[in-house]
This record gives structure tokens, sequence and C-alpha cells, in this order.
């Protein structure tokens, strides 16, 4: 019974989440907490948030756990075991595993946050209802940034540095903008929530949250219209590669941008120009378990 009850931790840039699991039958939520990240007041506070989590579940569940499973903005470099390629920098060069495991007394296992969006999909969210025993998965969060994981017959690539599926830091246009990884023109410069509110306030002169923007482009304002052609137009472009090199069963999307209906609609139309092939069958899927899926992940490592 101790190795069905699982214990994830999502940590994000402005809210850290925990989760207790039962996975001894269906997928069942023991509990579910929320603290702020608070990471402008360093690293230490970032653990200390996290000890405060799960003290909490421990107080409200009256379970201990056995390990802790992390998902986390960036990655553990295999050999240095630091944090690395993270957009919440006070975490970049950290030994947060080592930190975390001595706090805690237990193993902890950390993966990227896309990882564990997607093998959560896989496991136990959309997937299994639409696909028997997929080969591949792609999973993607297209949100205020573009993560993204690989599932291989049900267990998630890292590769030999631990950036397998990394599809937000791969060159798109070279013409785009600076990223934040110090490359110009990456996928996430033109698929991310910001990056098409950058987009839209050249072309309009207002700054509009990406909700809004999508609510015009529905009522045929131009300057909308313009800003989801043309992330239409990139994601196609973009998604084909993958398409390309991995030849996924499914791909599924996920965050703010992975819930607009026209991407959906859109998807094949847009990708299938660019993928080599006479025919475009993989799938484009909606996340079944919504903001739950990282957490969940994070569980399931």
């Amino acid at each position: 019974m101790e190795n069905d009850i699982l214990w994830g931790i999502d940590l994000g840039g402005t809210k850290i989440e925990g989760v207790v699991i039962d996975v001894s039958g269906p997928l069942r939520i023991l509990d579910r907490r929320r603290v702020p990240t608070e990471a402008v007041r360093g690293y230490e506070h970032i653990l200390g948030q996290i000890d405060l989590l799960v003290n909490t579940l421990q107080q409200e569940t009256g379970l201990q756990p056995g390990r802790l499973g992390i998902g986390t903005p960036g990655i553990i470099d295999k050999d240095t075991q630091c944090i690395k390629n993270s957009n919440t920098l006070g975490l970049v060069g950290r030994k947060m595993k080592a930190d975390l495991e001595h706090r805690f007394g237990m193993e902890v296992r950390m993966a990227n946050d896309a990882n564990c969006f997607a093998i959560a999909e896989c496991l136990h969210g959309v997937v299994p209802e639409r696909l028997p025993q997929p080969e591949v998965v792609f999973g993607v969060i297209m949100g205020t940034g573009v993560g993204s994981g690989v599932v291989a017959n049900g267990k998630v690539l890292h590769g030999k540095h631990g950036i397998a599926g990394e599809w937000g830091h791969n060159l798109l246009d070279p013409g785009g903008d600076l990223c934040y990884c110090g490359k110009k023109g990456c996928v996430e410069t033109f698929l991310s929530g910001p990056a098409c509110e950058k987009f839209y306030a050249s072309a309009s002169g207002r700054k509009l949250p990406m909700p809004e923007i999508y609510t015009r482009y529905l009522e045929g304002e131009p300057a909308a219209r313009e800003t989801i052609e043309r992330l239409l137009h990139y994601f196609g472009k973009a998604i084909a590669v993958v398409i390309n090199i991995i030849d996924p069963d499914a791909v599924i999307l996920g965050g703010g941008l992975g819930h607009l209906d026209v991407l959906h609609e859109r998807a094949v139309e847009v990708a299938k120009p660019h993928v080599f092939n006479y025919d475009l069958k993989t799938l484009f899927l909606r996340p079944k378990l919504g903001d739950s899926a990282g957490v969940i992940g994070a569980a399931l490592l």
C-alpha cells in the first residue's frame, strides 16, 4: 500500500504545488496544496517553501512520504548535479536534489516540469483514452514559455545531456527576438503567450492579455487575426520538425495557448505542408488532467 501512495511537488516561478496521490486503483488525489514560490527571496527561501508544503500535506493527510518527486523548471546536469536551463534563475547552478535529500532525509527524484506533464497524461490522462500502447508521445506546454517532453514506450526520455525534448530553444527564425537563453529566434520567442502579446502590441498599439487577444480574433479584429495567424504559421513549421524527427503517435497541447480551439482545429493543416510524408496521422490531443498534470507527473517519478 505504501508504494501506491505517491508524493509530488511542482515547482513554478510563482507558485509551488504539492499533491499526494493513490495509484492502487484508478488515480485518486488525496490532497493538493499550493504555496507562493516567492523566488525573489532567494534559493533558501524556496527550499523552505517546499518544506512548508510537505509539512502541510503531512498534517492534512496524516501520512508520511517515503520519497518525493519534483518537477522543476530546467533540468539537472548529469555531470555537476546542478540545475541548468531554468528561467527561474535563482535555481541555476544549485544542487537542489542533494539539498532536498539532506533536508528531508529521503530519496528525491527530479525532472523537468514538461516531462512530468507528458508522463502524467500518458499514464493517467488523455492518452490511455485515445491510444492503446503508443510508441512515442510528445507533450507540449505553451504558456509563459514553451516546454516539452518525450515519452517513449511509457518512459520519459532524458538523454545524454538531460535535454531530450527541449523544443522551445531550437532556432525557428533567425530574425526573431532575443531569448532569455541568449539565442535569437527560438521557438519560445514565437509560440509563448508573452511573444504573442508582444506581437499584438506592435500591430495594434495596445497591450492586452492573450485571452482577450483571442476573443478579438474570434470577433474578426485585424491585429488579433494577424497575431493568431502568425502563431499558427510558426507552430506548423516548428512542430513539423519534431514530427519529422521522432514521428510521435500523438502531440498533447497544454498550457494557456494549448487550450486555444483554433490550434487544435488547424494543427494538422498548418503542420502537414512541412512534414516529410504524404499524410499526417499524428493526433493532436487536449490534456485531460488540466493544471494538475505537472504535479501528478512529479509524483509519478
